[in-house]
């Protein structure tokens, strides 16, 4: 094993147990790379400064789970990455952000139900759903789930047909919105766009 190996191993360990010489050490090693691919990735330099700097710090909040026995190039990229991500979905949250791309991959967002109901999905849409009001939400889940007629629901919770029609329109541009804007293809969507930018 040569001694740069050696070195950085030494350091991994001593960053582990909250080094500030050793965080130093990785700091001047990868930032400059990693800044790069920041830049790159968001094309502003502010954005990218900003960014290498919250990758940093919480390498230094996360170093106590850190795995001596694995890459440490590895895991700072996977941070990092896992940042970009945060960064454009926070961008997405801007209502214009949203209209913007809904128009832009107005085709995609207007897929078939199956997309929604993808069992990839479930998570997100469980999420979504647990996110509707009380009454829009069993709606939605009578409706959509247990497939029962507006009229069954309507009897069923005691309200008009015309209400739940209306209450499941709110409920499913909700649940496919939030389904929408917490996917993997938005993410790689939001990137592509707003590199063109």
């Amino acid at each position: 094993m040569s001694t740069y190996h050696l070195s950085e191993e030494v350091y991994l360990t001593r960053l582990i147990n909250a080094d500030r010489e050793a965080f130093a050490f990785f700091y001047e090693k990868y930032s400059p790379v990693l800044y790069q691919k920041l830049n790159k990735m968001v094309k502003i330099v502010e954005v990218a400064d900003e960014l290498l700097q919250d990758v940093f710090l919480k390498v230094w909040i996360k170093k106590d789970t850190i795995d001596p026995e694995k890459s440490f190039k590895a895991w700072l990229y996977t941070i990092a990455q896992n940042t970009v991500y945060d960064y454009y979905r926070k961008l997405a949250q801007d209502k214009k952000m949203q209209d913007h791309l809904i128009h832009t991959f107005t085709t995609f967002y207007n897929q078939t139900e199956d997309y929604i109901y993808n069992k990839e999905r479930a998570a997100v849409l469980n999420e979504a759903i647990a996110q509707l009001p009380p009454q829009r939400r069993e709606i939605f889940r009578l409706c959509k789930l247990e497939e029962k007629s507006y009229k069954e629901v309507a009897e069923q919770l005691n309200i008009s047909v015309s209400t739940v029609s209306n209450q499941l329109v709110h409920a499913t541009k909700a649940v496919k919105d939030h389904v929408f804007f917490h996917s993997k293809e938005f993410l790689v969507f939001a990137i592509a766009l707003y590199l063109k930018n």
